[in-house]
């Protein structure tokens, strides 16, 4: 008889063991699911990391997980760029939208800034605040960066 059984930190095997059955369905139903990381890195003068985005493509998509920039270069434009410049290698995969989730006491309006809208929210995550669900088409290239 099958066991439930606690892993503290799954294995790389385990962790494929796990998921092989909702990836069987998903290859079913004609969803092969291949997501290829993209990761951008920001650095200072001294080569040092004081920001950068991760996320990864698939299906079209580019899901945006971390955007981060050190709070001494903030407000100088840095994360527009690398959302930009996400966007555009994104665009080259043949992405056509773009997701990204954030907290109430995080950045919200700075990604509608870049015309991301809110498609959901899950209140009280964390205690007394919300996380957000934003997305938006992407745009080619060329007519984002033209005046």
């Amino acid at each position: 008889m099958p066991q439930i059984v606690r892993l503290a930190a799954p294995t790389p095997m385990e962790r494929e063991a796990i998921v092989a059955p909702l990836d069987a369905f998903s290859r079913a139903q004609g969803f092969v699911w291949q997501p290829e990381p993209l990761t951008l890195v920001l650095r200072d003068d001294g080569g040092r990391i004081v920001g950068g985005a991760i996320g990864e493509t698939n299906w079209g998509w580019l899901h945006l997980t971390v955007l981060a920039v050190s709070q001494d270069l903030r407000g100088q434009g840095w994360g527009s760029r690398l959302v930009r410049e996400m966007e555009r290698l994104a665009w080259d995969r043949d992405c056509h939208h773009v997701w990204v989730d954030t907290f109430s006491f995080q950045a919200r309006p700075f990604y509608e800034r870049l015309g991301f809208t809110v498609f959901g929210t899950l209140p009280h995550y964390p205690a007394g605040q919300e996380r957000y669900f934003l997305s938006k088409p992407l745009e080619r290239p060329e007519a984002r960066d033209s005046p």
